[in-house]
């Protein structure tokens, strides 16, 4: 099962892409990055952007499952509006594509990967480097927040297949 995980942005969008091996349900990376947008272009082309490069993952890949991360408070109101519309293409894009989305806050990614509500993101981008078997920690931060929204997906899902 390939998981394409979403750290939704108008400037950056996360992207993180697993593979949920049957083999003791172990995770592989595949891919992980950024979409980024110029911040002098209309908010129209910047979505556009990012539904091009979505499009281009999802033929690339083949994602069985999209997730997304599901943010219900913003510290910082100025970011509440792109990051909505940016999660809005994401979603229409996977609609379109008819791959089924799952969503998490930040605090179900944080207790599924540390298993603590209030880690810092060093603490989760290191266990992301161990689960993931990774060289070094994913940079930048917005990738590194995709791979940890799809494997909050992955154990979440494995949760959900256990009888």
């Amino acid at each position: 099962m390939i998981i394409l995980g979403i750290d939704p942005g108008t400037a950056r969008t996360g992207f993180g892409i697993i593979k949920k091996t049957k083999d003791k349900n172990k995770l592989k990376t595949i891919d992980y990055g950024c979409i980024t947008t110029d911040s002098t272009l209309s908010d129209g082309k910047r979505l556009k952007i990012i539904n091009d490069e979505l499009n281009k993952l999802i033929k690339k890949y083949q994602p069985d499952i999209l997730t997304v991360e599901n943010v219900y408070f913003f510290k910082n109101l100025k970011t509440a509006m792109p990051v909505s519309q940016a999660k809005g293409v994401i979603l229409l894009t996977a609609a379109k594509k008819k791959i089924p989305v799952y969503e998490f806050t930040p605090l179900q990614v944080k207790m599924t990967i540390v298993g603590y509500g209030r880690a810092d993101k060093k603490q989760i981008q290191k266990i992301v480097k161990v689960l993931l078997n990774l060289k070094e920690v994913p940079r930048p931060d917005d990738a590194a927040d995709a791979l940890a929204i799809a494997i909050c997906c992955a154990y979440s899902l494995r949760e959900l297949d256990s009888p």
